[in-house]
Parts: C-alpha cells; sequence; structure tokens
C-alpha cells in the first residue's frame, strides 16, 4: 500500500489552493463541497473562481506567509517551479500538500471521488493514472445509486437504538447486514421511510430479528445485458433464489449473484416447465423461508409477461414485492433493428399484440389492427405468420404494406428479415427464422435501411 486512505475533516477549516484557472476552480469546488474556507492565491484569478462563496482571493505571487493558518494545501499552476517551492514550504511546517498531476511533490493524493453523503468512496492510483481511477468511480456510479445516501443516514438514525437493543456485537452486525442488504434498505430507497422504520422495528421487538423475504419482479429487457436498468442489477446481486424465463438471455442469468439458486421456469412452444399457477405458489413459498426471490423476466413484466397475475397472488399471500420496469421488446428490438415504431410520414400511432395461436387460430381485433397509418408489433407470432398476413390483408391493408421479421433481437444473433404482407410468409419459409422473434408491420419498416444504426452478426 503505498499511501495511507484516510478522510479528512475540513469543516470550517482553512485550506490553500495555489492557482488561479480551471484546474484550481475544480479543486476549490471540491474543497467547499467538503465545508471548508478557501484561500486562493495567484496572479491572475479567473472571475468564475473568485466568485465563489467562502473563497478568500489573493492576487499575488505565493509566498510562505500564505500558508499561516492553513490545514490543508493544493498546488494547481502550470509553473513546475511554483508548485515545487509550495510543497517544499508546505511540508516544512508538516501541512499535507497535494500538487496536481505531480505525485513526486505530494504528500497525499486527491482521489477520484463519488459522493453519496455521509456514505463516501474515494479511489486513488497513487497518481500513477488518474484516468483509470475515474473510470473505476464511473462503473461503481451504476452500482450505488443517488439514494444511498438517504440509506446511509437512515442507518444513522437508527444507529444508538440499535446498539442498546442488540448488544451483542456479532449479533449486532447480522442484524444491520439483513437491514441493509433486504426489505428495510429497499423501502428506504424507494422512498417509503414510514414502513422501512416500521419494519426496522418490528425486526428490534422480535427475539431472533430476522426479517421477511421479498419478491422482486424485474424485467431483464430484450436481450443486450446493457439494456438492464441500473436497478435491476442492484436486485440481481441481492437475490438468494433466481426465477427466471426462457426469453431471458444467457449472459443477463449469469450476471446474478453467482452464489444463488437459480431456477428456470421458462416456456416454450407446447413445452411448458411449470404452469403460470405453479409458478405464482412457487414464489410465495421461497419468500415464505425468508428469501430475496428475483423473478427475471425477458422484456418488461408487465408486457404480456403475466407480472399481474403473479403479484395478486403475492399480495393475497402478503408478500412484500417490488417490479422493476425493463424495455419491452417491442422498443429495444426496434431500434436495434433500425424500424422507429412512429413516424410522422408513417405511423401515428403503435399497437403491441400477442399473436399466440390457440385452437389452430388467432383471436385478434382484425378491423382495430388494419388501420393506415400505424404500427403493429406482433409478439410471438412466428407460427402464425400466414394468418397475420392473410387476415390483415383481409381486413383493408393493402398486400405491399411492410413487414419484418426480427430474430433474437438486441443479440449477436439478431436477423431481420424483410418483405410485405404478400411475400413475407414465402421468404420465412425459406429463411426459417428461429425463435424468438418479433414481428413489425407498417410503412415504418421501409426506413429500415436508411435508420439502421445497429448491425449485429446475423442481421
Amino acid at each position: 500500500m503505498d499511501y495511507l486512505p484516510i478522510f479528512v475533516n475540513a469543516r470550517n477549516r482553512l485550506c490553500l489552493v495555489v492557482g488561479g484557472g480551471e484546474v484550481a476552480k475544480r479543486k476549490a469546488g471540491v474543497l467547499l463541497d467538503a465545508g471548508a474556507r478557501v484561500r486562493v492565491v495567484a496572479p491572475q484569478i479567473e472571475a468564475g473562481l473568485a466568485a465563489l462563496t467562502r473563497v478568500e482571493s489573493v492576487v499575488a505571487r505565493f509566498e510562505a506567509k500564505h500558508l499561516d493558518g492553513v490545514t490543508l494545501v493544493i498546488a494547481a499552476t502550470s509553473d513546475r517551479e511554483v508548485n515545487r517551492q509550495v510543497s517544499e514550504l508546505a511540508q516544512a511546517r508538516n501541512i499535507p500538500v497535494n500538487v496536481v498531476d505531480d505525485p513526486g511533490l505530494c504528500s497525499f493524493i486527491m482521489p477520484a471521488i463519488l459522493d453519496r453523503s455521509p456514505l463516501m468512496v474515494a479511489f486513488s492510483s497513487g497518481g500513477a493514472s488518474p484516468v483509470l481511477t475515474r473510470m473505476m468511480r464511473g462503473k461503481l456510479e451504476m452500482m450505488i445509486p443517488q439514494n444511498y445516501s438517504r440509506l446511509a443516514a437512515f442507518a444513522e438514525r437508527f444507529r444508538e437504538q440499535v446498539k442498546k437493543r442488540v448488544t451483542h456485537p456479532a449479533k449486532r452486525r447480522i442484524f444491520w447486514e439483513n437491514a441493509l442488504d433486504g426489505v428495510v434498505a429497499e423501502k428506504v430507497l424507494t422512498g417509503d421511510e414510514a414502513s422501512a422504520e416500521a419494519m426496522l422495528q418490528q425486526m428490534l421487538a422480535s427475539e431472533d430479528n430476522i426479517v421477511r423475504g421479498e419478491v422482486y419482479l424485474v424485467g431483464a429487457g430484450p436481450g443486450d445485458p446493457d439494456l438492464l436498468t441500473f436497478r435491476a442489477l442492484r436486485l440481481m446481486q441481492k437475490a438468494d433464489v433466481v426465477v427466471y424465463d426462457n426469453l431471458v438471455s444467457k449472459p443477463i442469468v449469469e450476471m446474478t449473484r453467482r452464489d444463488a439458486q437459480r431456477i428456470y421456469v421458462g416456456k416454450k412452444r407446447d413445452d411448458h416447465t411449470l404452469r403460470q399457477e405453479e409458478i405464482n405458489d412457487l414464489l410465495v413459498r421461497l419468500a415464505k423461508e425468508g428469501k430475496r426471490v428475483l423473478r427475471l423476466k425477458g422484456g418488461d413484466p408487465f408486457i404480456f409477461g403475466r407480472g399481474g397475475e403473479e403479484i395478486e397472488t403475492l399480495a393475497a399471500e402478503g408478500i412484500p414485492f417490488q417490479v422493476v420496469p425493463g424495455i419491452t421488446a417491442a422498443s429495444g428490438v426496434a431500434s436495434y433493428a433500425g424500424i422507429p415504431l412512429t413516424h410522422r410520414d408513417h405511423a401515428q400511432s403503435c399497437i403491441f399484440v400477442t399473436g399466440h395461436l390457440k385452437d389452430g387460430t388467432m383471436n385478434l381485433d382484425w378491423d382495430a389492427l388494419a388501420r393506415p397509418r400505424q404500427t403493429v408489433v406482433v409478439y410471438m407470432g412466428l407460427h402464425g405468420l400466414d394468418i397475420l398476413c392473410a387476415e390483415l390483408v383481409k381486413h383493408g391493408l393493402p398486400d405491399t404494406t411492410a413487414i419484418a421479421i426480427v430474430q433474437q433481437g438486441t443479440t449477436q444473433n439478431q436477423r431481420v428479415i424483410t418483405g410485405t404482407l404478400a411475400t413475407l410468409p414465402g421468404i420465412a419459409e425459406r429463411e426459417k427464422p428461429q425463435a424468438p422473434t418479433l414481428i413489425i408491420v407498417g410503412g415504418v419498416v421501409t426506413l429500415r435501411d436508411k435508420l439502421s444504426w445497429f448491425h449485429p452478426q446475423g442481421s
């Protein structure tokens, strides 16, 4: 370890910044955010820096007297000789000093900071690569949402109460792990602190301090892991059990917690691992065992995902649950295929339907679908493609209407097959697209060659 990582209390303390340009302004801003009083010394000080509140501007060349009463120093000039002088004089007085982009003159390093006050995370490469530390901070930004500051403040508020009630240190640690990585934390993070407090008090009142299980209904999007939301990623790393569908891509399943139990409940055509009622009961049983259950669904849970049926059962059983929206296939797949769902010249409305065959037919409102200047997106319609095209023509759409099949959209196996209502069934017979697919009908399909921005391998 090249440097001792510490956090300095700079509140109401005088700190010196030597330099008057943009870099000095950034450093002064960090000190001000920490509650410090700042003295800036430079022959020229830009107006934006001088205008900062709680900044004492000294227009002069740096001298030793400017160190009087100072707790910490940052040198941010473009003159290495001045920076060296600042460093030597500060270290002679045992004042911590940082020289921007010159580790050899520093007695401390300014880290990249992830601020979730009172939770703070600092990154440093010991001055070797400031850009790398900022990149690492950016990665952690995705994992620690802004409202974690609310969670830290909540824990601080109840710290003494918990310490008095749970006196054994090891048991107290487990208590906080349960609280800060379970239902209580989720209530705080979603803004429901009243419920979080009630749950915390219930945990304190119980002999074993155990919190109830919970179910997370999370939309995994259409396949590309980059389309997951930050909240989805956070809950995927917390779950004890993962219950996932056939439409959830393998790379996304692999992003769940590695030690979590994984249960496949996918449905393929004429092949259902579990009936929906059995899945509902499974979620209830696992939650009642005190487990955090991730119900991972392709696309969005509430768009042909039967999420509504599952939360009805959970609510009836009194099981806490959360629903995390995902990018539905219609939006994600169409975007990656270069097909806008609406366009002023082609479609002023868009309708989503499921083309799942029942008793060999599609029971759809054909009159509503066969309207001009409208985009129709059909989920699970591949095996009924002949019926779909024939019925749309029968109910008024020209047989020259553009239509596309997108296979495994947003993944590296994406493939787009286009044609018209008259020609696509024959094209599909030759090309043999494989599920999962999405079908898009309407004039917007003609824009694909012009607007497509992302063509994965095989598309």
